[in-house]
């Protein structure tokens, strides 16, 4: 019975071991395959590139007194206008309902009333326009669930949230 477990044992141990080695052996193989071809590949794709540049900006750049700062206005001339077209600012209240409301009040997450819930928003409406703009504007913890600030985008101006609760009144009577 002893020599029968000991030739298991051998035998279940060279498979592995054959296992073992094959898995290195694939292993070893995709390094030498890819490795010529991938380095390429990272080293030239404009996005990782742009990844990469953006990741080792340095967050702040100083004005020295009695220099030619010149470059510095440049630099932050641009990264305002990309920021820009980034993310254009809301124009109406469908599309500032699409910019900050819709992630919850298409779903009814964290209670939102669904954009379209007669029952939901009749008792929200009943209560007036000022108390929607309030708590839209100001945030607003109820026994149903929590409005964050202006719905998150705290960068939205009042007037726009305000046309996008406006909308959403609209749209849910």
């Amino acid at each position: 019975m002893r020599k029968l477990d000991s030739h298991i044992f051998n035998i279940l141990s060279l498979v592995i071991g054959t296992l073992v080695a094959i898995a290195i052996l694939l292993i070893v193989l995709a390094k030498f395959v890819g490795g010529e071809t991938q380095l390429e590949h990272v080293k030239t794709d404009s996005l990782q590139l742009a990844a990469v540049e953006d990741r080792t900006r340095p967050f702040a750049r100083v004005a020295v007194a009695g220099q030619d700062n010149a470059a510095l206005a440049i630099v932050e001339q641009s990264a305002v206008a990309a920021a820009a077209t980034a993310s254009p600012v809301p124009q109406n209240g469908e599309e500032v309902f699409n910019a900050a409301c819709t992630a919850c009040h298409t779903q009814g997450i964290a209670g939102a009333p669904r954009m379209a819930d007669k029952a939901a928003w009749a008792p929200r409406i009943a209560k007036g326009k000022d108390t929607l703009y309030k708590h839209s504007l100001e945030g607003f913890q109820g026994q149903t669930g929590v409005m964050p600030p202006k719905g998150g985008r705290v960068d939205l101006s009042d007037d726009l949230i305000r046309l996008g609760v406006d909308y959403m009144i609209d749209g849910s009577r």
